[in-house]
């Protein structure tokens, strides 16, 4: 074992012999910096909402977020298209439009926070956000999607 690192040793004698100490530092340092766990990134961007849209079904990972910055990051994993939108709610039930199916997203205006529009089976879409403290109702709004279970609420605090 000692021979090993005798070696090597040897070996980051002549390398720096060869090409500079500042250059191989630099290697070092970007080698070890490609190695990174990506940490940094994640809170560089704040929460991350893991969020997956099946037939008549949201689910949220987590469902609790600090305040800040949140990427909600959304797969539909259904067979069909799947809008995803997020509003601010208040202790009033949401609004649906005359047709009783689907929520009245003139009436939700205000409230609402973002939106992607519809995805396509499989795909992964992604919503940058700001929230205040609060709860959020997050859904589908394709006909009979909300009534059929495509909701979930998200708090945050």
């Amino acid at each position: 074992m000692t021979r090993r690192v005798g070696r090597s040793r040897s070996v980051r004698r002549r390398l720096c012999r060869a090409v500079g100490y500042p250059v191989v530092m630099a290697a070092v340092l970007s080698a070890i910096g490609g190695c990174s766990s990506g940490k940094t990134e994640a809170r560089r961007v704040g929460s991350v909402v893991h969020v997956t849209e099946r037939d008549f079904h949201i689910a949220a990972i987590p469902s609790r977020v600090a305040s800040g910055d949140v990427v909600m990051s959304v797969l539909n994993r259904g067979p069909v298209q799947h809008e995803f939108i997020v509003v601010r709610k208040n202790d009033a039930a949401l609004p649906f439009r005359a047709d009783d199916v689907t929520l009245d997203e003139e009436a939700l205006e205000t409230a609402t926070v973002g939106v992607l529009e519809p995805g396509a089976p499989g795909s992964v879409r992604r919503l940058r956000l700001h929230l205040a403290p609060g709860r959020y109702e997050m859904f589908c709004n394709m006909s009979g999607h909300y009534l059929g279970g495509m909701h979930a609420e998200l708090v945050v605090s």
